[in-house]
């Protein structure tokens, strides 16, 4: 579903990746863990192209959604972000209604017959475990939902265009234990239906929803396994030392 072939990526003359190549399979949860700075969030970011938006980077190696080479000549970013969906760190609702934020997308994409947005919107809602809790208020601001509620609304804002993969950059850093765990569970049913690559700083994090991580420092991939396996039995001491504390 998602391969990347020795990836070297720079900001600058800074080397931000060095050689990374890992394969993502469909219908998983893969966790990117790892301290600050160590390079995850710019290794996610390649793969719907956010980092095409900073300038003088500069991107080596191959990267394929679907067997398709999407920095390849003829991609149409609009296109490919379709196709990979992206939820940020902090909950980014547009000031619009509810229904008008996860409607955006399909109008932006040329979408006018109205019955078919109202039932991609409501198929979002209820894809994001949000639709119960909205669907009386579909016309209020998206600013009156609690964060967590706006998380959920941007990860169905993600869904209303029918990803294939969802990117989520640390989705649960800024919500309450509450919301975090309904953003858990969410994870966990809508692995059915897309794959996932999430960012987290959260260990325990990465240990209940994902089924690979691949831990990162300093700008190189430490390693890549089983999540169960990472967290009992790795490979290597620096993953060793990273999940036991001892070090980041």
């Amino acid at each position: 579903m998602i391969q990347a072939k020795n990836i070297n990526f720079y900001y600058g003359s800074f080397h931000a990746l060095k050689n990374i190549s890992m394969k993502m399979e469909a219908n998983t949860v893969t966790a990117f863990i790892g301290p600050s700075g160590c390079g995850k969030s710019t290794f996610l970011r390649l793969f719907n192209r956010m980092n095409d938006l900073i300038d003088g980077t500069r991107l080596t190696g191959e990267c394929r959604v679907q067997g398709d080479n999407i920095y390849g000549k003829q991609v149409q970013v609009d296109e490919l972000r379709k196709r990979v969906g992206m939820v940020f760190q902090k909950p980014n609702p547009f000031p619009k209604s509810i229904f008008e934020n996860v409607a955006y997308g399909l109008r932006v994409n040329g979408m006018g017959d109205r019955k078919f947005i109202a039932q991609r919107v409501e198929e979002s809602l209820q894809a994001a475990a949000l639709w119960d809790e909205v669907k009386d208020k579909l016309k209020k601001s998206a600013f009156e939902l609690s964060g967590g509620q706006q998380q959920r609304l941007c990860i169905a804002r993600a869904l209303a265009v029918s990803p294939s993969v969802l990117l989520m950059d640390e989705p649960a850093s800024a919500l309450d234990p509450i919301s975090t765990s309904k953003i858990e569970e969410l994870i966990h049913h809508l692995k059915k239906n897309y794959t996932i690559v999430i960012v987290t700083h959260n260990m325990q994090q990465a240990a209940r929803v994902s089924d690979k991580s691949g831990f990162f420092m300093l700008g190189e991939l430490v390693e890549f396994s089983d999540t169960k396996k990472m967290f009992l039995n790795p490979d290597k001491k620096e993953t060793q030392n990273y999940i036991t504390g001892r070090f980041g």
